[in-house]
């Protein structure tokens, strides 16, 4: 014999039935979209999907940078498809190329887009996501209105693209139609302490502390052997003519 069930349980049961996104504030929210694993456990634990979403906005927001936030996203990038490219639109600094070999990222995936002007910049993201053929967009943009964010959020919905927008921690008590929301801090002992500020689900009242990979260093990185020709022995030389007096 089933349960009979309240009209509360009943109407809350059909509203669920309504949208495949819709969830109780008490569970993580369902999706149709992919994730892909962050590389740390203890984070994949606190994010809906066990992992970061795709096809949304999420934003990270730094104190400034060079802090780890790029590293942080080693893993989901490695694991992106490999023939499809990765943009860095306005970053704070030029891409190291030794840094995403060292990381086993072919550089050739890298595109690299530095507009003049923000309003080329935001036109560049809202392409970029439209078209759905990169595998990631990471992009710097500050300040930034709400109106420009919710168009590149809706942008984002159309593919299934890793989208992170870095932000400065100052912006955190503004509204932002960001599926996932982190606050990133250094440590002195190296690790990087992320706080969710938002996310599809219940609150996190919690600092996740991560140590590795973020301090591991490029020694790990192996070079291919290459096959080197002999240097040529140097020949002792003379003059053709002789000097003049």
């Amino acid at each position: 014999m089933s349960t009979p069930t309240t009209p509360t349980q009943g109407a809350s049961a059909s509203l669920l039935e309504l949208h495949p996104t819709l969830w109780r504030g008490s569970q993580f929210g369902s999706r149709a979209g992919l994730t892909i694993s962050t590389g740390f456990t203890a984070l994949d634990a606190e994010l809906p999907g066990k992992g970061w979403p795709t096809g949304v906005l999420i934003e990270l927001l730094t104190p400034y940078a060079g802090i780890g936030e790029v590293r942080l996203l080693h893993h989901a990038l490695q694991t992106t498809p490999s023939t499809r490219p990765i943009v860095l639109l306005q970053p704070p600094y030029q891409p190291n190329i030794a840094c995403w070999l060292g990381w086993r990222l072919n550089p050739q995936r890298l595109l690299y887009l530095a507009p003049q002007r923000a309003r080329d910049a935001y036109w560049a993201a809202e392409q970029i996501l439209k078209d759905g053929s990169c595998a990631a967009l990471l992009f710097w943009a500050h300040p930034i209105q709400t109106s420009i964010l919710k168009r590149l959020h809706l942008a984002a919905q159309s593919s299934q693209t890793l989208f992170f927008m870095f932000r400065p921690q100052g912006v955190q008590s503004d509204a932002s139609p960001a599926a996932l929301r982190l606050r990133l801090a250094p440590e002195p002992t190296g690790a990087l302490a992320l706080s969710i500020i938002k996310r599809r689900g219940p609150t996190c009242g919690h600092v996740i502390r991560l140590a590795t990979p973020l301090t591991e260093s490029f020694s790990t990185f192996t070079h291919d052997t290459m096959d080197r020709l002999t240097p040529a022995q140097p020949q002792s030389r003379h003059l053709a003519t002789p000097l003049a007096d």
